[in-house]
């Protein structure tokens, strides 16, 4: 599974019109749209988790510039924060215990 990283969303958009939005690449695991803790407004960002690589490359290829209510979003594979790993650095990983690399 892909977690992608999108950015720069309309305060008015929802997880469904996210869900919409990658569901034409590919099946959709899950959406979270980060939220203020103190007012539970959305923060403008959110995570989108699809289950196969092509999909969310796909997602990703043809989303991240695209306009959304009149905004460019950003759209990524989402980047690992500290003690976590980005999925690209665990196929680098298996890929190497495997001797592919």
């Amino acid at each position: 599974m892909t977690q992608i990283y999108v950015g720069n969303l309309p305060f008015t958009v929802s997880e469904p019109d996210l869900m919409g939005m990658f569901a034409r690449y590919g099946r959709v695991s899950s959406v979270r749209m980060a939220t203020d803790k103190s007012t539970g407004r959305p923060r403008g960002f959110a995570f989108v988790t699809m289950n196969r690589m092509e999909d969310s490359d796909e997602a990703i290829v043809r989303l991240n510039g695209s306009h959304l209510s009149g905004r460019t979003i950003v759209v990524n594979e989402a980047r690992a924060t500290d003690g976590q790993r980005s999925n690209s650095d665990n196929r680098i990983q298996a890929m190497t215990r495997l001797n592919l690399l």
